[in-house]
């Protein structure tokens, strides 16, 4: 049995670890720290956890109480990792991150993105990128792994087969994105407020999102081909999930069938993929780590249009984190992830 902690366990995507965690063979929770509900009942503020964590409370963070596990999971919001994992990295033996502090491998596009300067830049190097199905051979057994963006993981998944083909132009792609009001994170805003959700759809971070320089890195470096994105996330009066629109100018005479072909091809050998003719569904990701995908060539424009949809707090963060996780510790990659969506 392996021995874990969670850093940052009161947010959604570190309740959902909870869940993950609870229900599996191979991992122990040892420590879940929550700052700001240091002290509380992990029940008491998720009472759907109230089965597997009757009695334990959400504990305050110091280095020395991860100290000896063998993985740690950090779920923080964006610039907390760095002022934590450099204490941490040398006394657990693997941390996967959830956050985006170790994603990119320039330091200066933190500057750029994200308007502030990346406080550990000499650790950047040491990260392997967390996504199992395009780089799976980096994730085995690293100790330190930054795990996908959920955003970026549904539009690389569309995506990387028609890049890594060449059947698109890989340097003038699109991706409309919808994704659900989790991906915000806990803490109330203005924004994602119930009046402000509901019955709403808003386009957000036009032409500035955080997500934009990752998914042009995951692309270029898996593929070897220049990428370049323009991405357009949109906010959906929803809990959960994500549905990511994707364009790309066909570089050759290609059909509907064809595309379909590649895409289930890349994919036939992923345990968590459905590649199918139907347009896929955000619900039909629910509670599950899986991913469905479709594609269309319009033969008219010239135009290839892949779709996937992905729950953004399971395949879109925490089961990425499990599924990183079961390959650092030489574990079977699916074990403890659910495959079966929840419905209605």
């Amino acid at each position: 049995m392996k021995q874990v902690g969670i850093i940052g366990a009161s947010g959604y995507t570190g309740a959902e670890l909870l869940r993950l965690i609870a229900g599996h063979p191979n991992l122990e929770l040892q420590v879940a720290t929550g700052e700001t509900q240091a002290g509380i009942p992990i029940r008491d503020l998720y009472p759907s956890l109230s089965a597997p964590y009757p009695t334990a409370n959400f504990d305050s963070y110091a280095p020395e109480i991860v100290d000896g596990l063998d993985l740690v999971f950090c779920a923080l919001p964006h610039g907390i990792s760095q002022s934590i994992i450099p204490d941490i990295h040398q006394i657990v033996g693997h941390v996967v991150d959830l956050g985006s502090d170790y994603r990119l491998e320039d330091p200066t596009l933190y500057t750029e993105w994200y308007g502030m300067e990346h406080s550990s830049p000499e650790l950047l190097s040491d990260f392997v990128y967390g996504l199992p199905e395009l780089f799976r051979n980096d994730i085995k057994g690293a100790s330190l792994i930054a795990a996908t963006g959920c955003n970026a993981a549904a539009a690389i998944f569309a995506l990387a087969p028609f890049v890594h083909s060449q059947a698109i132009e890989s340097e003038a792609m699109i991706v409309d994105l919808i994704t659900g009001v989790s991906g915000a994170g806990r803490p109330p805003k203005e924004h994602t407020s119930f009046c402000a959700v509901d019955g709403n759809i808003t386009p957000y971070e036009l032409l500035t999102h955080r997500h934009t320089p990752e998914i042009e890195q995951a692309l270029t470096t898996f593929s070897g081909y220049s990428a370049s994105v323009l991405f357009t996330p949109h906010l959906a009066p929803m809990d959960r999930g994500i549905i990511a629109t994707c364009y790309g100018r066909t570089t050759q005479e290609m059909s509907t069938d064809e595309a379909l072909h590649q895409l289930h091809t890349f994919y036939e050998d992923e345990p968590f993929f459905i590649v199918d003719e139907r347009p896929p569904s955000t619900k039909s990701t629910l509670g599950a780590n899986t991913v469905h995908l479709t594609a269309r060539v319009d033969e008219r424009t010239g135009m290839l249009v892949t779709i996937s949809t992905l729950d953004n707090l399971v395949k879109g963060a925490s089961g990425m984190a499990i599924q990183n996780a079961n390959l650092a510790l030489d574990l079977e990659e699916t074990i403890g992830l659910p495959t079966i969506g929840l419905y209605p």
